[in-house]
């Protein structure tokens, strides 16, 4: 058996970071009770006693940060992630148990970025003496690694990027820690497991309550998240003391300290994935339109953060967003109608506000296909969402001013994994499975757009190397021979890759399509709200309109695509060979 496993050799491998800086990484866990919640516990919360992240950063360069090893891409307990990830990926959980002891693929792939290595400080003639700061949210089945490539290529070109763990149900798995417990010697376990909750995909009103139940924790855990972030920021010894995540020692997260662009107010980056892209869009609403008497007056509101709250100092109609592949459903749901109505902040009738061009939206071909989900967006990404059409005159402010469309992109041959680590991680299902194909193009284009974006928005970032140009429209060709290794300096790049968010229909890069969302929105699902309008019961029977929920829930949960589980047991090991 292990002269079968050893000639198999399933280990994949992440490519290197592209930008001009080293990245480090270190794990956080600080305990809700030492934090100022900015809102009380919800339903389902309460044995959450602690907000958990991992934080990739521009680390200083290897000579002056040695002995920071690479990180292992699974979280430990191992075995415990590898059967939650076999069950979640379409794995049967006879065969998840048996692989979760296999010492080999999951178990020993690194990410390229360091343990906590050294914070590298902002150059004097950076735009800003701190870095910027974006909080990223994951998606159904993710954690705090799963979107490491996108968090780690961030960082190597100088930005800060958090992502936390949610504890929702929505995670593989995730451990909390008890603080009460933590100092207890006699106490065998000091964590408890949250499991992944399956929650079926139907369009129905005890599951939009399901989902909103999950919001509510996911909202409550990034207010607290960014109460901690702005603490560390501010050096507060009590919070950075408190982290219980003894593999980071307190100089690794008090180095933060002055240098996260956390504290004035509409600087703070917000981007997800898929249910962490709706996420995001709930936590920018809830909370920029809290005084607005239709979300005050909300009988069950999702969020309400005091207005003392680090979260409701940091939003206001300047915070750029990038959503990848976001999922509408949890968006749609009756409870949540007032916050549905009203546009991204970024929309407002404010002359800071920044309007299409502060979203960028990028979906994978799938959810480019999933023509239901594509027109909702469509109208959420529009100044007037509650219009069944996006019309050109949405875009005009009542001072007359025009605001821009937003930045939205498909890549082509794309599955809605590749947006994450799994399309580089198990490239034998999103291939077999969803037919998705160039996982590392999905990811690179993905981080030119979201590089040029953050230009464009007034932050200062490293430039787009070279190679990162291979697609098109940045002066490299097909067959040209690329740099591969050296240290990728800061001057081998441009710092305007102004084709990337190229609003044309010419197709300058390869497999990376412009959406014109202007008369999208009329093959959009129907809410809760509009369902209910037209009479349906949402009880949703056998063959009735489900807004393509069910068939497209095997993209967002593999083991719920047609035949995944077959696919997945019998070509987990066979398939594993074709890397070569």
């Amino acid at each position: 058996m292990a002269s079968l496993f050893s000639r198999l050799n399933p280990v994949p491998t992440f490519p290197e970071y592209t930008g001009p800086h080293r990245v480090g990484t270190v794990d956080v866990e600080i305990p809700v009770s030492v934090l100022d919640a900015p809102s009380p516990t919800p339903e389902g919360a309460a044995d959450v006693h602690t907000v958990q992240c991992r934080i990739f950063y521009p680390a200083v360069p290897e000579a002056e940060g040695s002995g920071h090893k690479r990180i292992p891409w699974l979280p430990s307990p191992q075995r415990l992630q590898v059967s939650a990830y076999a069950q979640f990926l379409g794995i049967g959980p006879v065969a998840a148990s048996v692989l979760s002891f296999i010492p080999r693929h999951l178990h020993y792939v690194l990410i390229p970025a360091h343990k906590n290595a050294t914070l590298l400080r902002p150059s004097p003639d950076s735009p800003s003496p701190r870095w910027p700061t974006v909080v990223f949210s994951h998606g159904l089945g993710g954690n705090r690694n799963t979107y490491s490539h996108v968090a780690g290529s961030l960082a190597s070109h100088g930005v800060v990027v958090v992502c936390p763990e949610h504890r929702d149900g929505s995670a593989a798995v995730s451990l909390v820690r008890d603080p009460k417990n933590q100092d207890r010697y006699f106490v065998k376990n000091t964590r408890h497991a949250v499991p992944y909750i399956r929650i079926p995909h139907k369009q129905t009103t005890e599951i939009w309550e399901a989902r909103d139940k999950q919001m509510r924790i996911r909202l409550w855990e990034l207010g607290l998240g960014m109460e901690a972030l702005v603490a560390i920021d501010n050096g507060n010894e009590k919070i950075i003391k408190s982290n219980m995540n003894a593999s980071t020692p307190e100089p690794a997260l008090s180095q933060f300290s002055g240098l996260l662009d956390v504290q004035q107010p509409g600087r703070v980056i917000f981007g997800g994935h898929s249910f962490g892209a709706a996420t995001m869009v709930q936590l920018l609403k809830s909370t920029y339109y809290a005084d607005v008497p239709e979300v005050s007056n909300m009988t069950s509101p999702l969020f309400v953060p005091k207005k003392s709250s680090a979260i409701s100092r940091q939003i206001t109609a300047k915070n750029p967003a990038f959503l990848l592949d976001m999922w509408c459903f949890p968006l749609m749901s009756a409870a949540s109608a007032p916050l549905f109505n009203l546009p991204l902040p970024v929309y407002a009738d404010d002359p800071s506000a920044p309007g299409g061009d502060g979203v960028l939206a990028i979906e994978s071909q799938a959810f480019f296909k999933w023509k239901e989900n594509l027109h909702m967006k469509a109208r959420i990404l529009s100044p007037e969402p509650s219009n069944q059409v996006v019309s050109p005159t949405a875009f005009g402010r009542p001072t007359g001013i025009k605001m821009s469309e937003p930045s939205f992109f498909w890549v082509e041959t794309s599955a809605h994994l590749s947006q994450s680590d799994f399309g580089i991680l198990f490239p034998w299902l999103t291939k077999k499975v969803f037919g998705a194909e160039q996982p590392e193009r999905c990811l690179r284009l993905n981080t030119r757009a979201q590089l040029q974006f953050l230009r464009n928005n007034g932050y200062g970032v490293a430039r787009t190397w070279v190679g990162d140009l291979v697609d098109g429209a940045g002066g490299v060709k097909e067959g040209m021979t690329l740099p591969v290794g050296g240290d990728k300096g800061i001057g081998d790049g441009t710092h305007n890759d102004e084709a990337i968010l190229a609003r044309d229909e010419i197709g300058m890069i390869e497999a990376w399509k412009w959406i014109d969302i202007v008369g999208m929105g009329g093959k959009a699902g129907p809410t809760e709200l509009e369902g209910l309008a037209t009479g349906a019961d949402n009880k949703e029977p056998d063959g009735a309109d489900n807004g393509g929920e069910r068939e497209m829930e095997g993209e967002m949960e593999p083991a719920l695509a047609p035949g995944a589980e077959g696919k997945a047991s019998t070509t987990a090991l066979d398939a594993v060979v074709d890397r070569g």
